[in-house]
């Protein structure tokens, strides 16, 4: 029954549970880095399918083949930086290896990016690294061996945001123990439909639910931040890149060795100061979490940044590839290894993947920001677990979506458009409102529409009707519109309101302007909009891709 002034306005919250740490029951924090052999958690059987179609072949020139492979056996699997390398492969063939998925999987289709005064718009790119043990290839690299052939895990999560100016780059990673909420996703290829959790969930599970779409729609549902492309890649891969570029330079505080009395760990082994990492010392460095700073998955992500900054400093020293067989098979194997989002402005070909490299090259190494979701532990059940941090996750993630830079350099980027000129009256602006004030915990605000919809004909538009159907929560009050040529009247609610113009975005979702009264607008009057500071939080753990000091601390009891 509606709970609202309003008939059907806003609906009973679904009750939340404190959802298990791992599937079925296993907590799976320490079986992607496990030696060969040392058990693991539970994991359900392997689908009879991959899910995964082969992409198609694109002839390209000899010019273009050259430019186009300088690039492709350096750049895969990070995807800071393009350009090292040189060799002659065949491009159809590559295409091929290419694997292709769904960009997302859930119901809420993504706004359109908002272009700043010179029409430049930022672009997003959520990086998956998955722990699948489906290969040869994979399970020589270790791991329980009852996880061989098991549905992977999304274990890293980075989101790569690229300025529409391209000065800058900001990099936010989501901690593989976050529990989260995951929306409906839909698998593409049996259509069968994964509801929405009423408990909450390991982010890392979201890969079983229908594949990469479903980790980019839970992004997009905890953040409201647009994702254009994602990219996956395996261990495997990852190993492939490392050995590409003659090794990555790593440090740490202290000797190390990754391996407790239990057999878990993963068996990476340095000295004090700095090493020059490859192969399979380079994936330990990244699935280490015993023996670096807490032993929580916490430091095992700030190590990846570490690593991150490191690969990019090589490859811009002018690293080069000369051995034209071992380019070709460190080619078959980067390809073999990805899976990119596919359709007409998808990622799947080398062509599209280097003209991505270009852009993301733009940037200095300055100018890239390092950072990890802002976090809190969990408690009871969930207590060796994280979740975003109220208030820090929240500036963090707006700040991404205003194009707001995380290294503190904002003077410089270019303002947003101003507004459009409306082409209607306000008594001719039709506006439709829903009450999205429904959050986790919280029920929807009774009769929030209704006295939204009154503000609004206060301030003259008359034809504003609420749509009692469509309650589902929204963390933000936004501003949605169908066509351009609505721009200008949404712009001018938004204004009216009090709602900042970088909430008022084209989405083919709706028919006409529709306003979405969010959980930040639960109090009468008009709304007053959180504004992001122009400061990352420090919770965030910014690391600049400058930093050649970055220096890993050592848990005690993993020296030698």
């Amino acid at each position: 029954m509606a709970r609202s002034g309003t008939p059907g306005e806003g609906t009973r919250p679904r009750v939340r549970q404190a959802g298990r740490p791992g599937r079925d029951g296993g907590l799976h924090t320490d079986a992607p880095e496990e030696e060969p052999g040392s058990g693991g958690g539970g994991r359900r059987a392997a689908p009879a399918e991959s899910g995964h179609r082969r992409g198609g072949q694109k002839r390209h020139g000899k010019t273009g083949k050259r430019r186009v492979l300088r690039w492709v056996a350096s750049v895969t699997a990070l995807l800071i930086i393009g350009g090292a390398g040189a060799g002659y492969l065949y491009i159809e063939h590559l295409n091929g290896n290419l694997k292709k998925a769904d960009l997302t999987l859930g119901d809420k289709k993504m706004a359109d990016h908002k272009a700043n005064a010179a029409g430049q718009t930022p672009m997003n790119i959520l990086l998956i690294g998955s722990d699948a043990r489906d290969s040869a290839e994979n399970q020589k690299l270790g791991g329980a061996k009852e996880t061989f052939g098991a549905p992977p895990l999304a274990d890293v999560q980075m989101l790569v945001h690229l300025s529409a100016d391209r000065s800058n780059m900001s990099v936010i990673s989501m901690p593989r123990d976050t529990m989260l909420k995951i929306p409906k996703c839909t698998d593409p290829e049996t259509k069968h439909v994964y509801p929405a959790t009423t408990g909450l969930k390991m982010t890392n599970e979201t890969l079983d639910r229908g594949g990469p779409g479903c980790t980019v729609a839970t992004w997009y549902e905890l953040t409201g931040i647009t994702i254009d492309h994602f990219m996956m890649i395996d261990f495997s891969g990852v190993i492939s890149m490392a050995d590409a570029i003659g090794g990555v330079p790593v440090c740490v505080k202290g000797n190390v060795y990754s391996h407790t009395s239990a057999g878990k760990g993963s068996g990476l082994k340095l000295e004090k100061g700095t090493t020059k990492i490859k192969g399979k010392q380079a994936l330990q460095w990244l699935r280490t979490r015993y023996g670096f700073e807490d032993g929580t998955d916490l430091g095992r992500t700030h190590a990846q940044h570490m690593y991150m900054n490191s690969m990019v400093r090589e490859l811009r020293k002018g690293t080069k590839l000369t051995d034209p067989g071992k380019l070709m098979d460190l080619a078959e194997a980067a390809t073999d290894a990805l899976t990119v989002d596919k359709g007409k402005n998808g990622l799947g070909s080398v062509n599209k993947l280097y003209d991505l490299a270009e852009e993301l090259k733009k940037v200095p190494t300055k100018r890239i920001t390092m950072t990890t979701m802002p976090n809190v532990y969990g408690t009871g059940t969930l207590k060796e677990r994280v979740l975003p941090k109220p208030g820090d996750a929240d500036q963090l993630f707006q700040m991404v979506r205003d194009d707001v830079p995380l290294d503190g350099k904002a003077a410089k980027r270019k303002k947003p458009a101003a507004a459009k000129k409306p082409t209607a009256s306000p008594a001719e602006t039709p506006v439709t409102v829903r009450n999205g004030t429904r959050t986790e915990v919280d029920y929807p605000v009774k009769g929030r529409a209704t006295t939204v919809k009154d503000l609004l004909a206060g301030k003259g538009y008359s034809q504003t009707t609420i749509d009692s159907q469509n309650t589902e929560p929204a963390k933000r009050t936004g501003i949605l519109f169908p066509t351009v040529d609505m721009e200008g009247n949404a712009q001018a609610v938004a204004k009216a309101l009090g709602i900042p113009l970088t909430a008022v975005k084209k989405s083919t979702d709706v028919s006409g302007i529709t306003l979405t009264v969010g959980a930040d607008w639960r109090e009468d009057g008009d709304y007053h909009a959180p504004s992001a500071e122009e400061k990352t939080p420090d919770s965030a753990r910014a690391l600049n891709g400058d930093n050649k000091t970055a220096c890993m601390d050592i848990q005690p009891g993993f020296g030698w």
